[in-house]
């Protein structure tokens, strides 16, 4: 690893540490050269997923996109950087498990967004109105009386 301060190549690992499903490895590192200590994360590499939008046309699945779009429902709630990576790791892997490796754009966000329920309403709701393109105030209101229901 090179390290984002000094760009040193040499580093040793301080603590590492694994998600409850495995599927992430969390390292912190210390540069040998500066003393930074800096987070990297490994995780298993997988065939690439394609998504194929509403429109029908297909893209690349970029993890980056799925992680901003949840880090920004999250944004100011009491959700740690690592339940929003163990949730993004979560919904890649059923998406995975159920689709192979082509996966409808609407189906990636009813995922992200059955698990944001889960961990934290505010968050699902900022997400929702979003990924549902709430138009007014009305269509918030009917979807926390939803929440209310189930």
């Amino acid at each position: 690893m090179r390290c984002p301060k000094c760009a040193g190549v040499d580093d040793k690992v301080v603590d590492s540490r694994s998600n409850r499903d495995g599927l992430l490895i969390r390292r912190r590192r210390e540069c040998l050269k500066c003393g930074a200590r800096f987070t990297t994360y490994e995780e298993i590499f997988r065939e690439k997923l394609r998504v194929k939008k509403r429109d029908g046309q297909y893209e690349e699945f970029d993890r980056r996109k799925l992680l901003a779009g949840i880090e920004k429902a999250c944004e100011k709630r009491p959700v740690s950087t690592e339940k929003i990576e163990l949730l993004a790791e979560r919904v890649i892997a059923e998406l995975e498990n159920e689709f192979g490796r082509e996966v409808p754009s609407m189906k990636i966000g009813e995922r992200v967004m059955d698990h944001l329920r889960k961990l934290d309403e505010v968050a699902y709701v900022r997400f929702a109105s979003v990924y549902r393109q709430f138009r007014d105030a009305e269509q918030f209101i009917d979807e926390i009386k939803q929440m209310g229901k189930s």
